[in-house]
């Protein structure tokens, strides 16, 4: 039921499968199978989950030159992406993925995607389409996209922001739809689990070295353990809305090179373990919060993220210690490959100067 077209490559087809092992067992260390068990624990707790994800895309032509200039929302800028985009609509509507909206960032060529809300699993699956997609049109055009984190050291990043809500007999649990009204019970635990997780969860949400390029102060990139109401500095952001529907918790930590799975998996299962506690979150962050220098720090390195992914036992269990183990195995294998590489950059400052 996941057999799908690819437009840009003409008798083409593409499915998603469950893998197992030779003698039919569960294969636990597939990103997929991890977040349907962490989906499987939310269910036994009364909820489901609804999800969508955002991504801001780098697209340059053959040359390496950006598409558009770095100015957000612009109409001028985004008409420039306009055979781009004619191209690809239709080949994600053949993925079955729907985007609801699409606009420019301030970064040269940077495209922001915005993905329909659906249920946990179904939302993973069409982000990965959503990179399969982008990725294979931009070839087919002689472009080139990148997920990349941060390309420049001068311009904005990529995100992938989690847009995140629990659902339980059809309404939604994170309703927040009165301006001067409390937090709904379930929301306010989801948030508290979610801080509480967050440096451990780093890991998930930003997998590699480049990653943690882009989370720096002054860039809209959070720093932190934080949260507010619609306060975009926040690490978590909660979102007012008059439709009960469209109410939800945006995680912001992530990049646009994280796999879709884990972080919608490591959000869910932090955020679960709140509800499953109770847990009381902390005073929400008015103003900018990074300037606020008493609030936790989240890991500023992969190697960072790394401590805390194997400090937080509960969290580990949570996803499955048998995954957990191989994916801090294979983090522990990133920073290895980057010790052993020289870059440009050591060549450029040092060679001559030491």
């Amino acid at each position: 039921d996941t057999l799908r077209d690819l437009a840009w490559l003409p008798g083409w087809r593409v499915c998603l499968a469950t893998p197992t092992w030779l003698d039919g067992g569960q294969c636990a260390l597939s990103s997929r199978e991890a977040l349907r068990g962490v989906l499987a624990k939310v269910s036994a707790l009364g909820y489901e989950v609804r999800a969508a994800l955002e991504y801001e895309v780098r697209v340059s032509d053959g040359e390496g030159n950006p598409l558009s200039r770095p100015i957000s929302y612009s109409f001028v800028e985004v008409a420039r992406f306009h055979e781009f985009l004619a191209r690809l609509r239709p080949a994600l509507e053949g993925l079955g993925v729907e985007i609801s909206a699409v606009h420019t960032e301030p970064g040269g060529g940077l495209l922001e995607m915005n993905l329909a809300a659906r249920p946990g699993l179904r939302a993973a699956d069409d982000a990965a389409f959503v990179k399969l997609g982008v990725k294979g049109v931009a070839s087919a055009m002689g472009l080139r996209a990148s997920f990349l984190a941060k390309t420049l050291p001068t311009e904005e990043g990529s995100s992938g922001h989690v847009h995140l809500s629990l659902w339980s007999d059809g309404a939604n649990a994170f309703a927040l739809t009165d301006p001067a009204g409390e937090l709904p019970p379930t929301l306010g635990s989801a948030v508290a689990g979610i801080l509480d997780h967050l440096p451990a969860a780093s890991l998930l949400l930003n997998p590699t070295i480049n990653s943690y390029k882009r989370l720096v102060p002054g860039w809209f990139t959070p720093v932190n353990v934080s949260w507010g109401v619609e306060n975009r500095s926040c690490a978590l952001r909660a979102i007012r809305s008059a439709s009960p529907e469209r109410c939800r918790v945006e995680c912001r930590r992530p990049g646009a090179d994280a796999n879709p799975y884990l972080a919608i998996a490591g959000l869910v299962a932090a955020a679960a373990d709140g509800v499953r506690r109770e847990a009381e979150p902390p005073k929400p962050v008015s103003g900018d919060a990074s300037e606020r220098p008493e609030l936790p720090p989240l890991p500023g390195s992969l190697e960072g993220a790394l401590a805390a992914f194997e400090a937080d036992e509960g969290f580990r269990r949570s996803l499955g210690e048998e995954f957990c183990d191989y994916f801090a195995t294979s983090r522990r294998w990133e920073l290895r490959a980057w010790r052993r590489g020289v870059s440009d950059w050591e060549r450029e400052r040092y060679e001559r100067a030491v």
